[in-house]
This record gives structure tokens, sequence and C-alpha cells, in this order.
């Protein structure tokens, strides 16, 4: 071998040796990195709000891509009816009763036709619990959380693991400035739709920490009221609407309140509703008659459900650009039932003409809406993508709520000894499509909700049983869900045996998890009582 030749060999042993070694690092590096998490949590998405769980009036075509990608769960639920304890629970792990964070923030007063007096509860998360978030960054992840925070106005995201918080106030309102302001909320300082503002920011963070492993939290404040959808889109649906055969069936029905010792029956109430005074007002009626929309034709509601399923699309494509998609878990859910009924306190009401400003969409066949213990409440439209992992185009019915997602991505991430002192359970074995019995699942809601009249109360689920306790009149009803999703017929005084196991095991799951009771008003006013059957003043 001559000089030119050794150097030549050498030359290609040390090339060799280098770009193995670089090889050798790369791979290590990609084995050490963690999946990135983007969890799009929806705020009053109804059950029935998405093409793959049923609407046929709702474009969404990239959810719908998501579900056939993933895992779309069927009987899924929010931990609670309204949205901040359901938001507690999916970033600890815990249910809102044993964080005593169990109503939105602020809440609402104590009123004189309440029968019994709101418990003291929380009114933030509380510093001394650990968030996901936080567990994640102490992992090396990204954390960021765009849009909605609604877990207290004395506390903020950044002090509870995300590194960033956008908008930058946690109390950003969009009840007064909109969905077509964003320019005024700080924070997003531009664009001209807050969900598509979002949207930019969030793939633009992604792009921007795509060498690392992240956490992004979109969490949007649609499609929670004021109903405004994107201008473009209302036109789209207007469109449709005129061009679809006319939907059959009533408008709206009347729902009674389960423990009023007077609330008249479904054959009473459908008679009820054709009177003139329930025809052009909406209000709470005496009795706490309330009405229940029954069709999804509201085209500015419409617009907003297909703009957040575009802000799904916007991420989906930046993750493909980066080629992070398959390095990526998504989930997907609502943070509570739909609001088939109108947002408010009693004292409000709305006339025939600005329904569809108070009232979103239909949550049929489920019952109730936001609210209400009824499945129309609690039941939400839940996505789980797990990349290499899951199962593609896959449905699953079992029952599972929003604490078990802290456990399932901790798992997910190698981070299992990091579950602790939670109420959750990892489903990642559903996602991989094996079998799993998540067991029973609770509810405690001892308030008054501002959506619907119904008693305070809790609820428990049991394979496919599912009870209900009110508070007020210890009234119970008895439900199998599998045989009646509706949740209309009522099996307490059939099955009493099944109703005595199931309020046993509620009692004392309440007990064990040190949930705070009602106790009685001592400003109850009987003549303030809608109970009464005098039109409340």
């Amino acid at each position: 071998m001559n000089r030119r030749e050794f150097l030549k060999t050498s030359l290609a042993l040390i090339s060799l040796t280098l770009t193995g070694s670089c090889s050798l690092d790369v791979a290590e590096t990609n084995i050490q990195r963690k999946p990135n998490i983007v969890f799009f949590l929806v705020d009053d998405l109804s059950w029935s709000d998405v093409g793959c769980f049923g609407s046929s009036f709702y474009d969404t075509p990239n959810i719908d891509k998501l579900a056939d990608e993933g895992v779309r769960f069927t009987d899924a639920y929010a931990a609670c009816h309204v949205c901040s304890p359901t938001r507690a629970s999916i970033l600890t792990g815990k249910y809102p009763a044993t964080l005593n964070l169990t109503d939105w923030l602020d809440g609402r007063g104590n009123r004189p036709y309440q029968v019994l007096q709101n418990p003291d509860k929380a009114m933030s998360l509380d510093s001394k619990e650990t968030t996901i978030a936080e567990v994640l960054k102490g992992m090396g992840y990204e954390t960021a959380l765009f849009g909605k925070w609604h877990l207290g106005t004395n506390t903020n995201p950044t002090e509870h693991g995300f590194d960033i918080h956008v908008p930058h106030s946690v109390n950003s309102n969009l009840g007064r400035r909109g969905f077509r302001s964003p320019k005024k909320i700080p924070g997003l300082d531009g664009g001209e739709y807050v969900t598509d503002r979002l949207a930019e920011l969030a793939a633009e963070y992604i792009e921007e920490k795509k060498d690392k492993p992240f956490l992004v939290y979109m969490s949007h404040f649609s499609v929670h009221d004021p109903i405004q959808g994107r201008p473009d889109l209302v036109e789209k649906y207007k469109k449709k609407l005129a061009s679809m055969p006319p939907q059959t069936g009533p408008d709206y029905i009347l729902e009674g309140n389960p423990d009023s010792p007077t609330c008249p029956s479904r054959a009473e109430l459908d008679e009820l509703i054709k009177l003139p005074e329930y025809a052009d007002t909406h209000t709470t009626y005496h009795n706490d008659l309330v009405k229940v929309k029954q069709k999804q034709d509201n085209v500015e509601f419409a617009g907003m459900v297909e703009s957040v399923d575009q802000s799904l699309g916007t991420l989906v494509a930046k993750l493909k650009e980066l080629g992070l998609e398959d390095d990526t878990i998504i989930f997907f859910m609502s943070d509570n039932g739909g609001m088939a009924v109108m947002n408010g306190t009693p004292e409000w009401k709305a006339p025939k003409n600005k329904l569809d400003t108070r009232t979103s969409s239909s949550n049929l066949p489920l019952r109730g809406a936001k609210g209400w213990l009824y499945e129309g409440g609690i039941r939400v439209p839940m996505i789980v993508k797990w990349p290499k992992e899951g199962k593609k185009g896959a449905v699953c019915d079992e029952p599972l709520i929003s604490v078990d997602f802290y456990p399932t991505i901790l798992e997910m991430v190698g981070a299992e000894d990091k579950i602790k002192g939670i109420d959750g359970k990892s489903f990642t074995r559903l996602v991989r499509g094996k079998k799993m019995d998540r067991g029973p699942i609770y509810w405690h809601f001892p308030h008054y909700s501002n959506h619907g009249m119904q008693s305070p109360g809790g609820a428990i689920r049991d394979g496919d049983y599912k009870l209900l306790e009110y508070f007020e009149n210890g009234t119970v009803q008895l439900f199998n869900l599998r045989d009646d999703i509706g949740e209309q017929n009522d099996l307490s005084k059939i099955e009493v045996k099944k109703v005595k196991e199931l309020k046993a095991k509620l009692h004392q799951w309440r007990k064990d998890v040190d949930a705070q009771m009602m106790k009685p008003n001592p400003n109850y006013d009987p003549a303030a009582d809608l109970w009464s059957g005098e039109t409340k003043k």
C-alpha cells in the first residue's frame, strides 16, 4: 500500500468512525426524548356536537380524522357539569370533591329561594397541588397553556407548572370583548377571531420548541358563550341550513326539577309548553321549569364549532410540517356538556328572537345540558391518538372520567413512579386496544347551578347503571344507560336492591374524599321558592 492509498484508507476509517459515533448519539437522543403532548380542551362542546359522535349539521373533518387515527371513547365523562372543577381534575388527577373545588369560579352566591346553603369551597387551585404541567416540566418538558384558565384569579398558570400562558391575563373576559376582537386581548394582539388566533400562536410555539419535548394545553374559550361564529362560517351554515329539509320534532321541550315535589310528568310538560306563557321568552318558569333546545340549527354556534375544528387542523398541520406527528400524543375532550338550556340565573330572560344568543345546541340523544347531572351535562366527546402505541380507528365504550388523564399521561411518558395520591386511573390499556374495568365513577355538586334549576346533588355510574341523588328532598333516579341512554325510564322503584347498592357506594365515596355537604339555608324564603307555583318576580 503506497502512502496515498494509506491516507485514503485512514481517512475513510476516521470518517466511518465519526459517522457511526454521531449516528449513535442521534439514536440515543431519539430514544431519550419523551413524546410531545397536545391536550385539546373545548369549552361547552356537547357529546353530539361532533360529526364522529353523531352531528349531521356541524362539519368537523379534523376531529373526525383524529378519531380515525386514534381511539374514540363513547362513554367519557367530565368530572363536573360546569367548567372549573373539570379543569382542576384534568390537571391534578383528583375529583373536584377531593380538591373541594366543586363549582365554577367564582361561582354563585346564596339566594333566598335556595332551601340549602352552598358550602365553602376552594376559590382557586391550591398551590400545594401538583399539576401534570409541573411533573412534565420537572422531566424537561416545555409547557404552555393557550386559552382559558378559570381556576382562580388570585393564581395563574405560571404558578402551576406552565412556562407561559396566552392570553397574559387569567381575567380575559370574552363576555365583554367577544370572539371577534382578539386584538383587544393582551397576549393575542392580532388576528380577526380569537379561536383562530390562539391556534396560530400555539402553532408558532410548537415550531419554536420543536427540538424539545413539549406540553401544549390548548384550552379554548370556544364554544362557550357569547355565541359568536366567525362571519364567513356563519354565512356557510346559513346556506347549509336553508338547503336542508326541515328537522322534525319540537324546537324546545320543557324540563322540570326531578327533586321538586310537584314536578310534572313528561306528558304534562309536553302539554304545558303549548300554552302562550311559554311561547315568547326564555326564563325560569314557575315550578322550576326550563326550556331545553332540541335541534342543531344555530348557525352562529355552528361557525364556532367549525372554527374549533379548524384550529385542531392548524396544530396537526404544524406537527406534520415539522415531522413531529408520530412523536406527539393528542388528547381531545370537552370540559362539560353543551348549553342546551339558557345560561344564567333565574332572573335572566331572553326574548324569542334572541334565543340563539343564549342556547347553543341540542344534546340529543342525551337528556339535559350543562349544569345537569343527566348525561347531557357530563358525557363529553373524547378522542386519544397515541402514535406507535395506540389503536387506530377504534371505539371504546368503557366509562372513563377526566381525573384519569393525569395518570394516563404519566404512564405514556414513562413516569409511572410519579403517579401518587390521586383519584384517577390510567387507561393506557384501553388506548392500546386491551380490556380494563375502570370501576365506579362519581360526581358531587353541592351547589345551585346557573343552568337549568336542578337541585344540588351527586351521582355514580357503575357498569351500565347510573344513580342520581338530589340533596333537597333525597330524591333518587336510576337508569340503565345501555338500554336507555336518554335517561327516560327511571328504574328506582323497580330495582330497589340496585338503588341501595349504588347509594351505599356513593355515600362511602363521599366519606372517603371528605366531600363537603350542604346545610339548611338560614335565609331561605319560601315565598321566593319557584316550587310554590308562583312566577318569580
